[in-house]
């Protein structure tokens, strides 16, 4: 039987289950006990507290990430007929929240050092034919890492477009001092079992500081209503339930102190891969703290790595193994969308969370060296 890292850590979210054991159980008690299940006192309490977290005036919890897309764009009158760029290179619930809306994708390439949307390629692409109709971008933050913000920022006003900020995998990450999440006019948020704020089902939030777009978010997540049976527009049911806020307000408390382990584990990953022959290590931005949903490294010769560690008993994946160009749903494999083509070749996900042990991250370490050892 191969050795497991399990061996020294139990899996995430699993771990992270147990750490608040005690106090999930009486979060999911009081709600049983409150006979409210459904936009209650504990989603109103978790988007007061998520949005002091962020430092600002507006959370709104829907039902998911995919959702907060959804109605995001929606909100802002973006739909059918319009058309919304976003990272070729990202997960597919990015580019189905946008279809959605009405509004169709348009895939744009990536920066090869950081996997997240590249401001020249989106400037190309708002300066061709391709880019009539484009409304609005949505900048991924994938795996933890800023998007280069500054940059997206002066290509988006050149060319009058709005640009969203998806922080899935970035609860907790950095651009310049600033909160991601907090950098433009509004963001979305996923909660999913394995995010770096994870509740225990779908869950999700819309981040802003405009009230207006906050409203207009309320009303559409909710059938359309104003008042309650009367809808003013065709909203739909995309509601934070009661338990899942009381989840995420028991572990948002602890969220800055994973973060930090999660940046330990990666430091000690870094020290120990310079000069590796087989992989790169991640590179952070200057000016940006990395949240490290994932810790992902690229590899000329991923697959027999992958192979070499999963038989190891090592849990790695390729997150994602196909650009969002060149799937059936969202682009017709035609683009010439290199970085994105190459980053799906070559990327692997080392095991972290932040309650995986030093010596798990050693296994994996010289499991990575022994396969460098035999390969060279």
């Amino acid at each position: 039987m191969p050795s497991s890292i399990n061996h020294w850590s139990l899996p995430f979210p699993q771990a992270d289950q147990r750490r608040h054991e005690v106090a999930l159980t009486q979060a999911m008690q009081r709600v049983c006990a409150s006979g409210s299940y459904i936009l209650g006192a504990e989603v109103d309490a978790f988007e007061t507290e998520f949005a002091t977290y962020l430092g600002l005036s507006q959370v709104v919890g829907v039902a998911s990430g995919t959702d907060a897309i959804e109605l995001i764009l929606r909100a802002l009158g973006i739909g059918a007929g319009s058309k919304v760029a976003v990272p070729s290179f990202a997960p597919s619930a990015v580019a189905a929240g946008v279809a959605r809306s009405g509004a169709a994708p348009e895939c744009v390439d990536i920066e090869p050092g950081t996997f997240t949307l590249c401001p020249e390629a989106l400037d190309a692409l708002l300066t061709s034919p391709r880019g009539r109709g484009v409304k609005a971008a949505v900048v991924v933050h994938l795996y933890g890492h800023p998007a280069d913000w500054e940059s997206l920022q002066r290509v988006a006003d050149a060319h009058g477009i709005e640009l969203l900020e998806d922080c899935a995998q970035a609860h907790g990450a950095m651009w310049h001092g600033r909160p991601v999440g907090t950098l433009g006019r509004v963001a979305a948020f996923s909660f999913y079992p394995t995010k770096n704020l994870a509740a225990l089902g779908d869950a999700g939030a819309v981040a802003t500081n405009d009230p207006e777009l906050a409203e207009r978010v309320r009303m559409i997540r909710q059938y359309g209503w104003k008042e309650r049976y009367v809808s003013e527009e065709a909203g739909v049911n995309s509601r934070l339930d009661e338990l899942q806020a009381a989840v995420l307000r028991v572990k948002l408390g602890a969220l800055d102190e994973s973060i930090l382990q999660r940046r330990r584990l990666a430091a000690e990953y870094d020290a120990r891969l310079v000069g590796s022959r087989v992989v790169t290590a991640p590179m952070v931005r200057g000016g940006c703290e990395h949240a490290y949903h994932q810790y992902v490294v690229r590899s000329e010769r991923r697959d027999a790595l992958m192979l070499h560690l999963q038989r190891a008993g090592i849990p790695v994946a390729a997150l994602y193994p196909v650009p969002l160009h060149r799937q059936r749903a969202f682009g017709e494999g035609n683009e010439l969308l290199l970085e994105s083509d190459r980053a799906a070749a070559a990327v692997v996900s080392l095991p972290m969370h932040p309650y995986l042990s030093e010596g798990a991250v050693g296994a994996v370490l010289k499991a990575i060296e022994r396969f460098e050892h035999e390969g060279s």
